[in-house]
Parts: C-alpha cells; structure tokens; sequence
C-alpha cells in the first residue's frame, strides 16, 4: 500500500475516532419532559405525524398573543414576557418542529412555510380570534410569512430580532461557527453528528450579549433539548421547501400593524436589518436598544415587555 494511501486510511480513522469523541447520544422525551414541561405544557396532535408542545397561559377572554422562538431556541425564551404579561394576555407559546418538546417523524422536511402551517393549525385548533402574532429571530421570519399568507388572521405582527431581510453585502466574520458550519454540506453533517455541547456556551453568549445570563442550566437546556430525538437532523435539514424571493418591496405587502425590535448590539442579525423591516413595512413602529443583543425580551424584560404592552395598548380592538 502506498504511503498517501496509508495516511488517507489513518486520517479517516482519526477523523472517525474523534468525531466519535464529540457525539452525544439522543436523549429520550420522556426524561426531557420530566424535566422541561411545565404545569402549563399541552400538547397536540398535527398532520403529518407532529406532536406539538405548547403553552396557553393567561384569561381565554383577553387579547390573544403568539409568540414563535427562534433557531435552536423553544418556547422557553418567551416565558419573562409571559410571566409580566399574561395577567392582561392570552399568550399561546409553541415549540416549532426540531425544537424544545415537540416531536415530529425522521420524514420532516423543515421550511418556513412548514413552519407557518404549523402556527396556523394550532391557531384554528385553539379556535383562536385574531391575534397578536410574535417571533424572535428564525421565529420572526416565520412571523412575517404569515402575515403575508394569512393576513387576515392577525390584529398585529411583533418581530424581535426577526430573520428575512435580504442583504447581499452582509459579511459572515462574526457570526457563530454553527451557523458558518450549516452553510456548507459537510458543515451540517458534522453538526448532525456532534454533540451540541461543543458549540452552545459561545453561540448563547454572542446571542445574549450579557453573559451573566449564560448560566450553566440555560446551557443544559439547549443541549439536552438539541439531543431530542430527531431534532439534530431537523436543525441541520436547512430551510427546504421552493425559496421565493425576497426583496425589499416584499415587505410593502404587508399591511398589519407591525412593531419591530431590536438590539443594537446584536451580533446574529444586525440591528440594519430591523431598520430595513421597519422603512419597508407600512406604519411600522422600530424600538432599537442600545447594549442589547439578539433576545429583548430575556435580557431585558420588564424594559421590552412594557414598550409590548404599550404598543399593544394602540391596536384597534
């Protein structure tokens, strides 16, 4: 055997030896539950094999609000709004398919429109009235898809830090080496293999902006709740599904009254794109954070959940 063929085979070895070292097994969902459910956890049955986790918390009989987290993220990151808003809210909270409790089959294609259908039958399930519908990164994206798919289920758009604003010049420097290693096929093999754990203190604290916040239980959670079974392959699926595009005058049809939010200081998606959102959308209303980063309404709670309440205070009944 020839040496570069001997080195080719010892490379792959220890290629095979440390991934190896780095995959973490699936962690069933019963224990997840056991330990990431709360008294306010349902759960229900979709089309196409779902089983969704959600929360629905705060009086039936008061203005409705959903909210949609973003990638890698669940229904977790919105519970400080929850907890200062659901005296005067119904907040409904899910789990998008590949994230937190919600199972879905190893077939699932993931794709924003996937992602609105999904909002869209757990709305008509709950028999919801026109809401208030929220998404924070990923989640905003899947937000503003459905106020142009069905503007007419919705009283007001919220989008947090929200995803989809075209900008071809925007550089890739500082963004989390996830999200550099899911744009290329091998990039997402080896995260579909890796344990989660390698990359989710660094990317949480670019995220977080305050790294007081990075607790070690806020780490466990995205790992452990990463390891459920199938989602590893979901994160790591892409965004399938036909790919419109989107341009600017993409958001000029979207016509429900929109608050945009975002931290100044985010380094996922830059606060250019949500001044972009705001000037395309008609009427839109930009709040914009100084010393913030890419999730408002957890490193500032009471602050991004009071200009909520009092946006929401403006809407037409």
């Amino acid at each position: 055997m020839r040496p570069s063929a001997i080195l080719r085979l010892l490379a792959v070895g220890l290629a095979s030896l440390w991934l190896a070292a780095c995959t973490a097994p699936d962690t069933a969902y019963d224990k997840l539950e056991a330990k990431y459910a709360s008294p306010a956890s349902r759960y229900m049955d979709l089309p196409g094999g779902l089983r969704v986790h959600y929360r629905d918390q705060g009086p039936r009989n008061a203005p409705t609000l959903v909210l949609v987290h973003g990638f890698s993220a669940s229904l977790h990151a919105w519970e400080p709004w929850v907890q200062r808003l659901s005296g005067d809210y119904r907040i409904v909270s899910l789990d998008l398919p590949g994230h937190g409790l919600t199972r879905a089959p190893d077939d699932y294609a993931p794709s924003t429109d996937n992602s609105v259908a999904v909002v869209d039958q757990l709305a008509t399930r709950l028999d919801l009235p026109p809401f208030v519908l929220g998404g924070n990164s990923m989640g905003g994206g899947v937000a503003w898809n459905y106020a142009l798919a069905h503007p007419d289920r919705l009283r007001g758009l919220v989008l947090v830090d929200a995803a989809g604003w075209p900008d071809p010049n925007r550089k890739s420097e500082g963004s989390p080496v996830v999200f550099k290693l899911l744009g290329n096929p091998v990039g997402r093999w080896f995260l579909r293999n890796a344990d989660p754990g390698l990359f989710a203190e660094k990317g949480l604290k670019q995220a977080y902006l305050d790294e007081s916040l990075v607790t070690p239980e806020l780490v466990t959670r995205y790992v452990e709740l990463a390891r459920a079974p199938g989602h590893r392959a979901i994160l790591t699926g892409g965004r399938g599904g036909p790919q419109r595009p989107v341009t600017p005058d993409t958001f000029k049809a979207i016509h429900t009254p929109t608050l945009v939010m975002t931290g100044e200081q985010d380094a996922l998606i830059p606060a250019a794109s949500a001044r972009g959102l705001a000037a395309a959308i008609p009427g839109a209303k930009l709040i914009a954070y100084p010393g913030v980063g890419h999730v408002p309404m957890e490193q500032i709670p009471d602050r991004s959940a009071a200009d909520l309440k009092a946006w929401l205070a403006t809407l037409p009944e």
